[in-house]
């Protein structure tokens, strides 16, 4: 785990206590982008009870406003996949 996946899992950990979150490096896939690094590009799968009743740009919202130090510092993109427990298959 890289240190800015860390960063991120416990960055989303504390802002959401989410029911299930995943954090994968997807940069390799960006070599050559501009702004592309080693820990430039990321995915992220989070589930949890903040997002009830929210619209997905809402949730996009509120998780990139929880990584903005992350982004100040470099963070270059993220995928995300935000959803309530009522709406994933996983809880």
């Amino acid at each position: 785990m890289t240190p800015r996946e860390s960063r991120i899992l416990a960055l989303l950990t504390t802002t959401f206590q989410p029911l299930h979150l995943t954090v994968r490096n997807s940069s390799a896939g960006h070599r050559g982008h501009q702004g592309a690094s080693t820990e430039s590009h990321f995915d992220v799968h989070i589930v949890s009870d903040t997002f009830t009743g929210m619209s997905r740009i809402a949730r996009h919202r509120e998780v990139n406003a929880a990584l903005k130090s992350l982004f100040d510092e470099g963070l270059h993109a993220l995928t995300i996949v935000a959803m309530s427990p009522e709406e994933s298959p996983l809880s």
